[in-house]
């Protein structure tokens, strides 16, 4: 029984310590793949056989959070984080405005006070402190027990302070009712605008969703009659017809069985100008019909289209996290008892070894606690990765996390496949020897269109017109050929010449019987690529099966100096893992015949048209198959974002190291705190929110 994901909606997830105490609670206990995202609130993982959906909703709640309905989040009006942010500043302010008027006003009387900082100090506790008690149950405090230790040590100490010194004529001195609210309105102003900011990051995810079609149009036939019936796309099978109107948005992939239409890919390829796709041409899910009506096969389930494949893509991006974010989760996970160390050790140096007295030395504990923010440092790494994966997605590059990413930026040498990759794919077929006439264009014919490689598609569609010859037990050996027998019992082979005579040798019953060469064309913009990247220091080359003059030829013309020729897949990958050992590889192929080896090497780049395959075996896929610049554009994409990433980590961990120090020595007042923090947090998502208008070409 294979594992059921399960995607759920939580609400309570303030930082990203939040999310990774609920994704460890899970996984101790038992749930598999377990992963919480502090950017869209959702939390992943997969049910094993016995387990229960409703165990793991309990499991979180108890931590203190809710799991909600998508309604719920998507609902219209004022989310519940803005609804208590304005409560609380509406008491908030007369509370803070008590500083700026005379002593005899109602606004600094301890009673009145008091009436205001309860309703504010007790949402807090509620709002934070339930979150920071499932923080700790989980072993993994995060930020919400230093808002809540800091704002209830002011708060009690105010309560404390008026009624042991009610009497008291410098009563004011033990009044700090407006640092306690103050802290918990700033820090939920902060929340509110950090999670509109991480949901800008996100935008992307949600435009690719928003592209799946409502409905589906089928076409059914009953009693000699055709009917078109609307329904639910998920409900459509394999080998359904489906009718696709001017405007609609193809709810499937799909294969046109009759009429001539328009699409517009834009939104999976990046590229405006319309493709024009007649009978036999593939359509992708997400794309449009923009002109002409047309009926097409569905030749996928919407769970395995092209458009949900690339959602998934988007989706487990945020789950691979590069290397680079492991030292800032290290720090994270011991930032909190850290910090409450720190805050002890200024109260208690300050008041015994300082003489400063018990007020002053509360107020720069409070600040060291409040200024203390391992959000940014949480932030730092997720917000560029989702704003840089989704900038990708935008432009038809479709990257497979942020660890790749990081691989791609520290890139070193870049492997090409020849054939599909750099050249197009369509092939000129000279027969240098032919001693059966015909009868050799039929049998070659019948094996090629058995066969997914880019030469045997095309010398299969150039042998189209031809007869097609029976043949049986039809197989495929990569890196040496097809194989096949007729019916009368001859043995049947077309594939490399391993005598180096020619390209491909047409054999029967082990004779050779025809002799074919085959000359390609450099893909248009190819030159110019490879230009590209060497002028950014990257050593380039060429890997190929085919025969050395013909490689050495597409080398010289693309301006590569190294290649290597006559390369069986098992060399190629035998190739890849002694090249990997000492710097970081890529490779770049067509996606068909090239999975082993962009599996191989660290990251795998599939560029040419074949989607599906290619989604499988890399970990970039470039749509735009006509533009060899998107994977120049891959490059810099990820350098951009890498060199995000570490500038966010710098200025988290830069805050962080001169912030506390300045608070525990009695230079920022708690509430100046809270808002620098808040401030901390929203400089690290706006560093990442560039990334979506950063221009990369």
């Amino acid at each position: 029984m294979s594992d059921t994901e399960v995607s759920l909606r939580v609400e309570g997830m303030t930082c990203t310590n939040c999310a990774a105490g609920i994704s460890k609670t899970l996984t101790a206990a038992g749930f598999k793949n377990a992963h919480a995202s502090f950017s869209d609130g959702e939390v992943t993982f997969s049910l094993l056989e016995g387990q229960k959906e409703e165990s793991a909703v309990e499991t979180i709640e108890k931590l203190g959070y809710s799991v909600v309905d998508d309604s719920e989040v998507t609902s219209k009006g004022m989310s519940s984080l803005e609804k208590k942010f304005l409560f609380s500043l509406a008491f908030s302010i007369p509370l803070f405005l008590h500083m700026f008027v005379p002593k005899d006003w109602i606004l600094n009387n301890p009673i009145f006070q008091i009436c205001l900082a309860t309703p504010v100090f007790f949402l807090g506790a509620v709002h934070f402190g339930k979150s920071a008690w499932g923080s700790i149950r989980a072993r993994m405090a995060n930020m919400d027990v230093l808002i809540f230790t800091g704002s209830s040590a002011a708060f009690i100490y105010s309560l404390v302070g008026t009624v042991l010194n009610w009497n008291e004529p410098e009563l004011h001195r033990y009044l700090f009712f407006e640092t306690s609210a103050m802290i918990i309105t700033l820090v939920l102003l902060g929340n509110v605008i950090e999670h509109r900011a991480v949901k800008k990051t996100s935008e992307q995810l949600g435009e690719l969703t928003k592209l799946q079609s409502s409905v589906a149009r089928i076409v059914m036939r009953l009693n000699g009659k055709e009917k078109i019936f609307e329904t639910d796309p998920k409900t459509v099978k394999i080998g359904d017809e489906l009718q696709i109107n001017e405007g609609d948005a193809f709810p499937v992939d799909g294969m046109v069985v009759s009429g001539s239409i328009e699409v517009d890919e834009s939104a999976l390829t990046g590229e405006s100008e319309w493709v024009l796709k007649e009978s036999g041409d593939v359509v992708y899910s997400g794309t449009t019909s923009v002109k002409g009506n047309c009926r097409i096969e569905a030749i996928k389930e919407v769970k395995d289209s092209t458009l949900e494949n690339i959602i998934k893509l988007v989706k487990r991006a945020r789950t691979e996290q590069p290397k680079i974010q492991i030292l800032g989760d290290k720090v994270s996970s011991v930032f909190v008892p850290v910090v409450m160390l720190i805050a002890l050790v200024t109260f208690l140096v300050s008041t015994l070894l300082l003489n400063l007295g018990e007020t002053e030395s509360l107020m720069r504990a409070i600040a060291v606690l409040v200024i203390s923010c391992p959000c940014a440092m949480g932030l730092a790494t997720p917000t560029a990765v989702v704003a840089g994966v989704g900038k990708a997605a935008k432009n038809g590059i479709l990257i497979k996390g942020g660890n790749t990413l990081e691989s791609l930026a520290n890139c070193q040498h870049v492997l090409f496949d020849k054939t599909g990759t750099l050249t197009t794919g369509n092939f000129k077929i000279d027969f240098v020897q032919n001693e059966l006439g015909d009868r050799a264009f039929s049998l070659i014919k019948s094996l090629e269109t058995s066969s997914s490689h880019p030469i045997a598609r095309s010398i299969a569609k150039k042998l189209e017109e031809s007869e097609s010859e029976i043949l049986l037990h039809i197989k495929e050996e990569r890196g040496k050929g097809m194989f096949g027998k007729t019916e009368s019992g001859e043995t049947v082979f077309f594939g490399k010449d391993t005598k180096g005579k020619s390209d491909l040798v047409l054999k029967l019953n082990e004779q050779v019987v025809a002799r074919v060469n085959i000359s390609d064309e450099i893909k248009t913009g190819a030159i110019e690529m490879i230009k590209h990247l060497k002028n950014k220091g990257l050593k380039v080359t060429l890997i190929s099966g085919d025969r050395e003059e013909k490689v050495a030829e597409v080398a010289r013309v693309l301006g590569i100096e190294k290649y290597e020729s006559a390369m069986s897949p098992e060399e190629k990958l035998k190739y890849i893992e002694e090249q990997s050992q000492s710097q970081v590889i890529a490779m770049v192929g067509d996606g068909i015949n090239d999975g082993p080896a962009m599996a191989k090497a660290q990251v795998g780049i599939a560029h040419g048209g074949a989607t599906s395959l290619a989604v499988e075996s890399a970990r970039i896929v470039i749509m735009r198959s006509d533009d060899m610049m998107g994977i120049v554009d891959a490059f810099k994409l990820s350098e951009i974002t890498y060199r995000t990433i570490k500038q966010n980590l710098f200025w988290a961990f830069f805050y962080n190291v001169t912030a506390i120090p300045i608070a525990s020595i009695g230079l920022l007042n708690p509430m100046i705190a809270a808002l620098s923090m808040a401030v901390s947090d929203v400089m690290v998502i706006g560093n990442s929110l560039r990334l979506k208008v950063r221009r990369f070409r």
